[in-house]
């Protein structure tokens, strides 16, 4: 895959045409918080079909699972963000409100993946069907304020058995859709005493609901960038859990603990990453040759200025190169060529990085109008630098690219 199809352009065309009705007209109470993204994401679904086709797919995966055929798969439903669509859908939308995808993602993507992959047919007819469709929002909290990249090692949640159910203890951060989430994916270690150290423990996975005694879930955090994304905390005291809601329910599952779970998810995230940044960098480039060419300084356009053709080159170099990262993981995905987590992130890695430098490059050509909140460069820039840290920091990249050099 070289170039979006036909099909990929007519659609990239409604997007936008929903975009400047229901999204651009709404920014600033996105970007303040006092409008939560739900509602629009929903809106956004039922426009394009994609709740039909979302619940539509799960019933039909799920009728197949029952049947005990094959091919009941792992996406969430119907539009997954691997595909060609997906990443035109996700890429438009990080242009104008990161925060809105990254709140569809978590939801959509890592909540919903995580329960269908590792879920029992009853799990998924419980949870599922409404999180396909946003009618409830979904979050995925393995976070915590002490191990952000050591996720595993330093993690201090704990469950402990308490005849057939668990009680859970902990504190969850930085959770993407946390204040306001339905249902959360929780992740929280197993404290038994059998010797085995506690970085070392088995890691499980739970499904909990709003307002389950002991679970609170904390207000929105202030935030640099990604505002119209609500992060927050969760506290769990003493939180009961029923064998139901264990993932799986069995501490050894076949296809391996939480810590496998997770890491499966971490790979599709960073993919993602680089749709997103994909968008960012295409929406600086199309506003800094359209201010290039119509600033005037010294009676010319500044478009004809060569420091200025300078960065407008660097910023269309960076495009071409994470879009074609991106059509190489779209290709490899459609043929069934599991993308590693190495390869993931070193995508998330180089994309990041690439989007920020675009974006912080766009304020400087805007020059004091960059610098301005009226102008968009300036949410793009402060949006562009979370993804430096969103889905594990650029420097825990560095490890697992290392890593899968080494063991290769």
């Amino acid at each position: 895959m070289y170039q979006w199809s036909d099909e990929d352009l007519m659609f990239r065309d409604a997007v936008r045409g929903f975009i400047a009705k229901e999204v651009t007209p709404h920014v600033d109470q996105l970007e303040s918080g006092a409008l939560p993204p739900f509602d629009i994401i929903r809106k956004l679904y039922a426009t394009f079909g994609l709740d039909e086709m979302a619940r539509d797919s799960l019933e039909k995966a799920l009728a197949r699972e029952e049947a005990g055929t094959t091919g009941s798969g792992k996406s969430g439903g119907g539009f997954s963000g691997a595909g060609s669509m997906g990443v035109v859908l996700n890429s438009e939308l990080a242009g104008v409100s990161l925060g809105l995808v990254a709140s569809m993602g978590v939801s959509l993507g890592l909540a919903v993946g995580t329960i269908r992959s590792r879920g029992t047919l009853a799990q998924k007819k419980r949870w599922l069907p409404e999180l396909v469709t946003m009618a409830k929002v979904g979050a995925w909290a393995i976070t915590e304020p002490d191990s952000g990249s050591d996720a595993f090692g330093g993690m201090k949640s704990y469950v402990r058995r308490d005849g057939e159910d668990y009680i859970l203890n902990g504190r969850k951060t930085f959770i993407t859709n946390g204040p306001h989430a339905d249902v959360t994916v929780v992740y929280a270690k197993l404290d038994e005493e059998d010797g085995t150290d506690r970085r070392d423990r088995k890691v499980l996975t739970f499904v909990l609901d709003k307002g389950m005694p002991g679970f609170v879930q904390g207000p929105a955090f202030k935030k640099m960038g990604m505002n119209s994304s609500p992060t927050g905390e969760l506290f769990f005291e003493n939180v009961r859990i029923t064998p139901d809601r264990l993932l799986g329910e069995t501490e050894n599952p076949a296809k391996g603990d939480g810590k496998d779970s997770a890491k499966e998810s971490f790979a599709a995230e960073r993919i993602g990453i680089a749709s997103l940044a994909l968008g960012i960098i295409n929406e600086c480039h199309r506003l800094c040759v359209d201010y290039a060419k119509s600033r005037t300084l010294w009676g010319k356009e500044i478009a004809h200025f060569q420091l200025i053709q300078l960065k407008l080159a660097e910023m269309e170099i960076a495009r071409i190169n994470v879009q074609n990262m991106v059509f190489n993981a779209i290709e490899r995905t459609a043929a069934g060529d599991k993308v590693t987590l190495a390869e993931a992130s070193a995508m998330k890695l180089y994309s990041s990085r690439a989007a920020t430098e675009v974006a912080m490059e766009a304020v400087q050509l805007f020059g004091g109008n960059g610098y301005m909140a009226e102008y968009k460069v300036e949410q793009l820039a402060r949006d562009a630098k979370s993804l430096m840290i969103y889905a594990g920091s650029n420097e825990i990249q560095v490890t697992h690219i290392a890593k899968g050099l080494i063991s290769g």
